[in-house]
């Protein structure tokens, strides 16, 4: 496996003369000053992430789906049960999950690896449990998810899945996920990298009533109080309050910002590893994007600490990167007006 790049070391950010092209040149189109609202904003991020300007159009897009067992879901914090999880994962390889209508539609690839499923899932082809850490996760709020070994190679898995899609040719990689219970852990881990007390950060989740979200807030206070300072670092939070396929997601992020490739992130799971990977690898959060606004209050928490606004706004809370993918098109399309919108100064004799 490849190595996730060292602990701490910070990210390279976007070319700043690249930036400084593609706000030239947006404000150079043949539109009325400020026309183009966000569209323009998002247009030369993706120039400056494509490092070039005008950028190339994005045609290769790359969607990893990481899924995963929560040994806090057994505690009454889901309206449902962990079964779905494994049920799940075989709706993604037959492509008839959410995200997989949406990626065909679009044109964008989705993989799907088991990383702490509960289920075998042995009649799955043995390319989805190649990088699986362990079978479910501990109960964040009585123990730790992952000993010190398990986090060690989740964490390497995330950098070396990132580095395969990579080397395959991906403009632009969606990170996705599934897991009965994940919102629970999201939310202690954005609870613990912001200082922030459980009320602040816990939603409902799979949709949860009133007092199943109280006692779902519990229990994150109690897992945050059990972790304590040891969430001062990324890698002990990691290990105290996330999950194998929670650990490598945020590698994964770490991992392709170093490398210099953008990531769409999608809901609160996303955005949770995007926060850890911004602490793994400081400055990663310039080389991410927000494809859409979750109901989680998790998410805009941590958006807001990101500087991420949301591109979509739709409501959404299905997770896997549906609202990232969704997203895409918009994303080609910001990219395609830098490159094939004309010149005001063409214009004009």
């Amino acid at each position: 496996m490849n190595s996730l790049p060292v602990t701490g070391t910070p990210v390279t950010a976007p070319d700043a003369e690249l930036v400084a092209a593609a706000r030239e040149r947006l404000a150079g189109l043949a539109t009325p000053a400020g026309a183009l609202g966000r569209l323009g904003e998002l247009a030369v991020w993706v120039a400056a992430t494509q490092g070039a300007v005008p950028p190339p159009a994005i045609e290769r897009v790359r969607a990893v789906v990481l899924a995963g067992d929560h040994g806090v879901a057994d505690h009454g914090v889901s309206a449902y049960p962990k079964a779905i999880t494994g049920a799940m994962v075989r709706t993604f390889v037959s492509g008839r999950a959410g995200v997989s209508v949406l990626a065909a539609q679009h044109g964008v690839s989705v993989r799907v690896l088991d990383l702490g499923v509960e289920e075998e899932l042995a009649e799955l082809d043995p390319a989805v449990r190649e990088f699986k850490v362990r079978a479910g996760s501990g109960a964040i709020h009585l123990e730790d998810a992952l000993t010190a070994d398990e986090t060690r190679r989740a964490l390497e898995a995330g950098a070396t899945i990132a580095a395969q899609e990579i080397a395959a040719g991906a403009q632009l990689l969606v990170s996705g996920d599934m897991g009965i219970g994940n919102t629970t852990p999201a939310a202690a881990l954005i609870a613990a990298s912001l200082g922030l007390p459980a009320r602040e950060v816990t939603g409902r989740g799979t949709g949860v009533d009133d007092a199943g979200l109280a006692h779902k807030t519990a229990v994150v206070q109690q897992a945050l109080d059990r972790v304590g300072d040891r969430a001062d670092d990324p890698v002990e939070t990691l290990q105290a309050l996330g999950s194998a396929d929670l650990a490598a997601s945020a590698a994964f992020l770490a991992t392709a910002a170093h490398a210099g490739v953008p990531v769409l992130l999608d809901g609160v799971i996303s955005v949770a590893a995007a926060v850890l990977a911004d602490r793994l690898a400081p400055g990663a959060s310039a080389w991410f994007a927000a494809g859409h606004r979750s109901t989680e209050p998790g998410q805009q928490v941590a958006l807001d600490k990101l500087g991420l606004e949301p591109i979509l706004d739709l409501g959404m809370r299905l997770g896997e990167g549906s609202g990232a993918v969704a997203a895409v098109p918009i994303v080609r399309s910001a990219g395609l007006l830098l490159s094939d919108m004309a010149l005001l100064a063409d214009l004009l004799p």
